[in-house]
């Protein structure tokens, strides 16, 4: 692997960091509410899997 002086390193790393788009506020909190919408649905639907297999099973328990 090729070494490259500390200078070129540093100059190296703020042409890339120069690149980077970074997200406005408004881009972050919308990211954020849906991330937590998407959380809240995905916990609605297991527990209503859960609810659903628990009832199936004391269902069948039940029966026996």
């Amino acid at each position: 692997m090729a070494s490259t002086n500390p200078v070129q390193f540093v100059q190296q790393v703020r042409a890339e960091v120069s690149k980077v788009v970074w997200p406005t506020r408004r881009e972050v909190f919308l990211t954020t509410i849906m991330v937590f919408v998407m959380a809240a649905l995905t916990a609605v639907f297991f527990a209503l899997v859960d609810l659903l297999i628990r009832s199936g099973l004391q269902g069948l328990l039940g029966l026996f």
